[in-house]
Parts: C-alpha cells; sequence; structure tokens
C-alpha cells in the first residue's frame, strides 16, 4: 500500500516538485553548521533521520530529486516537513542520528530490529567468597565482568565449565548466610562449598583468583599451575586429589574448545561481517576478548533494497554502539563511508581510542573470510525460511478463505490450576516467524469470575487487548497519522490482526465473535482450534463463522505450523503462569506488615516454622521470639486478629 503511494509520487512531476519545494523553503534558515535532520511524511511519520557536516550544504542536494536515486526521489516526493537540530560537532550529530534511527525507525534509513543487551559474566567484588554468575544491564554490583557473550546459551555453557574447573558459588548471598550443610552442587563437584567451611576463604579466593586469570586471557598460565599441583599431588600419593585437579584441567581444555577460533593476533575486538544478496543483508558479530571468541550472532537489518552494504553496515555500527561500550578494535568486512568520523564518534563514547580497521592480510583477514562465510551461509538460510514461511502463510490463507497471506497471526491461550494464578497469553507470528517482541501477558484482574471459567478469561483477555487497540488508533488519529494496516513491516500493538487464532472450540470463537463486535474492529478472521479426540495432535477441529467444523488434512504442512502457533501460545501462557505462581508462594503474610524486614522475618519463621503459624499465634508466644519486641509483638498479633 505504502509502495504503491511512493511510486505513483514519483511518477507524478507535481509531487516531486512539491516536496523539493518545502525542502528548498527551508534552505534560506539552515546554518552553516552540523546537525540532524528529519524528513516527515504530511501524516507525521518519520521519513528519514541524516546528519551533516554541513546542514545547508547537505539539504540543499535534495531541492534536485531528478538528480538522485529513485529511492530518495521516493522520499523528496512524500516530504511535507522537515525538523532539524544543529550540534556542536559532526560527531555530535552522527551519535545523535543512530538514537534517532533507533527511536523512530524511520522508513527510509537502515535500522537495528533485534536490540536486546548482552550477557556477561559477573565475578562479584562485595563479599568475601565471591559468586560468579550471568549478568544482563547496567554494571551497577561491585565486581568483574567479563564479556559480552553472543547469547545466553553461550555464558551458561562457560559458566557450567568454569563451575567445574573453579568450583565457585553461583548461589546469592542470602542463600550462601543460611546454609548449614553442603548443597547438591558441592556434591556433584560443581562447588568448593565455602558457605560451611569446606574451603578456606583464602584457598577460594585462590579460585576465584585463578577462574579471572582465566576469563582475562591466561589459560596457558592456569593450566601450567594445575598440572604442576596435580603432579606435585601425585608424587605425594594423594591421587584423589589429583583426579580433582585432572578434572579441573579437562573442564578447562573443554571450554577452550567451545570457544572455536581463538586467534592470536586479535585481543580485544569486535568483528562485522556483512554479505548482501537480493536486497537483504546479514551482518555477523563475532566477540573476541582476553584472546577468546566469546561467540557470535547473526543480524538482518531493515533497509530499503537499493541501500548498498558499506551502507548499511555503517548505519549499523552507528546504532549498534548507541548504548554499548565499544572495544579497543572494531574489524569490519568492508570499507564503510564514515569509517573516520566513526573512529572519532566511538573513541568519544568510549573515552579512549577505538579503531576501526578493514582487514588486507594475514591472519585477520583470514578470520574475517570465514565470518563473511557464516554471514552468506546465515542469510541463504534466512531467505529460505522465509520462502517456506510464505508458503505456509499462503497455506493457511488458502485453509481459512484469506484474501492473501496473512501478516500478522495473534494466538491467545489461558493458563491456571483450579482458577488461581490465572494469566491470559499472546503470541505473534508473521512472514519472519514467531515476533517474540510483541508477545503480551495478561493478569486476569476480574475478581468476581468464576475460578476456571475458560470463557470468562479469554473475554477479558480480548476485551483488554482490543480495548486497548482501538484507543491506540484513536490516539494517532487524533494527533494527526494516518493509520494503515499495512504501512510498516514493524508491527505494533495498533496493528490490526489477519488471523486471530484460540485455543479452543465453537465457545472460545463465540466470545471472540462478541468481543469483536462490541469493540468495532473489522477485518480479522476468527478461528479457533480444539485438540483431536484424547488430545490426539493432528486430529484437531477448527471452528470457524458461518462454517461447519473441519479437520485439515492429516501430516499437512499447514496443520503442522498451526499446532507450533497453537504450543508456542500454551508454552509462553504456562511458562507466565509458573512464574506468577512461584512468586506467589515466595510471599509471605508477614511481607504485608510494616516493619518487619528480612531479620525479623527470618526469626519469626524459625520459631514458628511457617507464615501461616505466625498469624494463628498469640501474644505471648510472639513477644516470646527473639528480636520481636513486645510492640512489634501487638503490632502483629492486631494485623491478623483485629481485621473488624
Amino acid at each position: 500500500m505504502i509502495e504503491d503511494q511512493e511510486t505513483a509520487a514519483t511518477d507524478s512531476p507535481g509531487l516531486m516538485a512539491q516536496g523539493a519545494a518545502v525542502i528548498a523553503d527551508y534552505l534560506t534558515r539552515l546554518p552553516n553548521a552540523p546537525g540532524v535532520y528529519r524528513m516527515i511524511a504530511s501524516n507525521g511519520d518519520v521519513l528519514y533521520v541524516g546528519k551533516a557536516a554541513n546542514l545547508k550544504k547537505r539539504v540543499v542536494a535534495y531541492t534536485k530529486p531528478y538528480d538522485q536515486p529513485a529511492r530518495i526521489a521516493r522520499m523528496i516526493a512524500n516530504t511535507a516537513t522537515m525538523e532539524f537540530v544543529q550540534t556542536q560537532s559532526e560527531v555530535e550529530a552522527l551519535l545523535l542520528e543512530a538514537n534517532l534511527i533507533k527511536r523512530l525507525k524511520p522508513r527510509y534509513n537502515v535500522h537495528l530490529r533485534d536490540d536486546k543487551s548482552f550477557p556477561f559474566i559477573l565475578v562479584t567484588g562485595d563479599h568475601d567468597a565471591p559468586q560468579i554468575i550471568k549478568h544482563r544491564g547496567a554494571k551497577v554490583r561491585k565486581g568483574e565482568y567479563f564479556g559480552p557473550f553472543a547469547s545466553a546459551y553461550s555464558v551458561s555453557r562457560t559458566l557450567n565449565t568454569l563451575q567445574r574447573a573453579f568450583l565457585l558459588r553461583s548461589c546469592t548471598d542470602s542463600v550462601y548466610e543460611s546454609r548449614t550443610r553442603p548443597c547438591l552442587l558441592h556434591q556433584i563437584k560443581r562447588c568448593a562449598a565455602p558457605c560451611v567451611g569446606k574451603i578456606s576463604i583464602e584457598d577460594y579466593r585462590r579460585l576465584v583468583d585463578q577462574s579471572v586469570g582465566f576469563l582475562r586471557g591466561k589459560s596457558d598460565e592456569v593450566k601450567g599451575e594445575l598440572s604442576h599441583e596435580m603432579e606435585a599431588a601425585a608424587e605425594a600419593l594423594d591421587f584423589e586429589k589429583a583426579a580433582r585437579l585432572r578434572d579441573r584441567i579437562r573442564a578447562l581444555a573443554h571450554v577452550q574448545l567451545q570457544q572455536g577460533i581463538n586467534p592470536q593476533t586479535i585481543d580485544e575486538a569486535d568483528l562485522f561481517a556483512a554479505h548482501q544478496e537480493g536486497g537483504h543483508t546479514c551482518i555477523q558479530v563475532f566477540f573476541f576478548r582476553s584472546g577468546q571468541n566469546w561467540g557470535n550472532r547473526a543480524y538482518f537489518p531493515r533497509h530499503d533494497k537499493a541501500v548498498d552494504v558499506a551502507e548499511v553496515l555503517d548505519s549499523f555500527l552507528a546504532q549498534f554502539y548507541d548504548d554499548r561500550e565499544p572495544p579497543k578494535l572494531v574489524i569490519v568486512s568492508h570499507d564503510v563511508p564514515g569509517r573516520a568520523l566513526l573512529e572519532e564518534a566511538l573513541s568519544v563514547r568510549a573515552e579512549r581510542r577505538v579503531e576501526v580497521l578493514m582487514p588486507q592480510r594475514g591472519e585477520k583477514r583470514e578470520v574475517m573470510a570465514q565470518a563473511v562465510m557464516n554471514a552468506r551461509e546465515s542469510l541463504a538460510r534466512r531467505m529460505a525460511e522465509s520462502a517456506t514461511q510464505l508458503q505456509l502463510l499462503e497455506g493457511v490463507a488458502a485453509a481459512f478463505g484469506l484474501n492473501e497471506a496473512p501478516q500478522r497471526i495473534e494466538v491467545y491461550d489461558n493458563s491456571h490450576i483450579s482458577g488461581t494464578n490465572a494469566v491470559g497469553a499472546m503470541v505473534v507470528a508473521g512472514p519472519e516467524g514467531f515476533i517474540k517482541n510483541e508477545y503480551r501477558k495478561f493478569n486476569i484482574k476480574n475478581t468476581e469470575l468464576t475460578p476456571g471459567d475458560d470463557y470468562a478469561m479469554m473475554r477479558e483477555v480480548l476485551t483488554r487487548r482490543f480495548k486497548r487497540l482501538v484507543k491506540e488508533q484513536e490516539e494517532q488519529a487524533d494527533a494527526g497519522v494516518q493509520f494503515d494496516e499495512k504501512a510498516d513491516e514493524d508491527q505494533d500493538e495498533a496493528t490490526v490482526p489477519d488471523l486471530l487464532l484460540i485455543d479452543g472450540g465453537a465457545g472460545q470463537l463465540s466470545i471472540a465473535r462478541e468481543v469483536m463486535e462490541a469493540s468495532g474492529v473489522t477485518g480479522v478472521k476468527l478461528v479457533s482450534i480444539a485438540k483431536g479426540p484424547d488430545r490426539d495432535a493432528g486430529r484437531e477441529r477448527f471452528f470457524m463463522v458461518g462454517r461447519e467444523p473441519f479437520h485439515l488434512e492429516f501430516k499437512s504442512p499447514v496443520l503442522f505450523y498451526l499446532q507450533r502457533l497453537r504450543d508456542e501460545a500454551h508454552r509462553f501462557a504456562i511458562g507466565t503462569h509458573r512464574a506468577k505462581r512461584a512468586a506467589t508462594l515466595a510471599s509471605s503474610p508477614l511481607d504485608e506488615i510494616d516493619g518487619i524486614g528480612p531479620t525479623r522475618k527470618r526469626a519469626l519463621l524459625n520459631h514458628f516454622g511457617s507464615g501461616r503459624a505466625v498469624t494463628t499465634a498469640g501474644l505471648s508466644d510472639l513477644e516470646s521470639v527473639k528480636g520481636i519486641s513486645k510492640a512489634m509483638a501487638r503490632k502483629i498479633y492486631e494485623h491478623f486478629h483485629d481485621k473488624g
């Protein structure tokens, strides 16, 4: 739809001239200074965000649309207004541009869609017996951070091996303080158990120092030290100790093997390998720290098909480091246009020199060639999966009578145990698979519904979802933003789904239909999927408005796809329910009393055995608890007994 409008714009000399005239009008008021500009459509959407060393000289190029590539000409034709921000330097303009692109997601910019933070390994420094844990987010806790790692899986795998090698604890400080005997991790030789004195604090600190040395890249030194200790233990006929040290050395060798390529000439660097094909780009990012490869992640940035790979990589790098600290060296597969400016911007952000390098020879070039091959293969897999996904969506359209392949499918399910901790869940899927950042959970708030009433729960979930959708559409309309169901690849909660898939039968379908009619949302195909006899997968029955219940062909790829959607919604609902139930179980009636902190709570629980026993205790019993004053005892007693 938007593409058709843009094609019409470039075909119309009037629109091209009008857009150029709008831009030309700003030239008289623009300074010869660095800054950032935004090109905005008539409906308020930001079309493009750009930076300039000289705003006036940069913007004047847009007044000549026929000298521009077709992509830029379309953008000029659709420009209704512009906004400008003057900056102190071009570096500041680059940093601001990257921030605005990530926030506004303009249609004509390259932008990073997967912006999740990377995990680190943290060796804590605020306890006599440091723990080794996975960490995400701000580095506010005292300790040493190692990373980034490419994924949570790579961190967990490395942590598991490091625990076998260095026997460091992973338990929380509160668990550590409350231990009276070794836990299971000590029994399976994953922890030295400093909590109960199985190892002295001095010897445990030595294990910590060894682990930190290994993570800093001193693996050969650490292994040599352990080998020397093993030989000494064997000579002293302490074969049990020698065997333990042998197992630790094997664990270290295993984690080095898992890290794969460890180049000799790369100590601390991020490597970006890009490959472009068919108007799509894959960028493989490899992380090297302390001379070790800590994993890689593939990105598929969104961009116009006419943008070349060097420009994609250039824009990607600025956004990637918008909220991340760069390493000393950034290695790139292509000579990006703004390499010198990027170096300066990253150095300013890191407050130290950062080099951006395109290797020409040697080991770095060989490693880059391998990384580019990974990017090429990842893109080929992605394109093959997209083609398969499109075929499946076309099959879904044929099965359910849609005019075209659905671009957004929402799947709903509920989860509870006898009506307690009830939650609803929504998962979203489209041409690129599951869109996990748009999953939503709904805590059932209606206290009047009958426990376990699946119909009422589904009604509440759907009502809340589509009430919010209608509200957001109205807000967009009030702001002058034209709502277009297909206007953007980046879907959001204000987008009407093409297909609503509900786990259930005719009853759930009826509820969905009533909610849609009440909310005024139209154009959504409603389908409920009921499990087959004896919950037999493959014999699911499908219910649709105005159509008799039906089955899909057994072992049909479309049926398998719909089962995957249903199972993903079920998995998400169950996970949400379990998390809510765990939080409920972890809570205590004592948490509601002002003045009861961890110390008093522990004293009460140790004395009475449970929170429930505290609620029925007499005043004299409460006063006898060590650490509980008479005033606090009365406060607790009155909290549980003076309700009337």
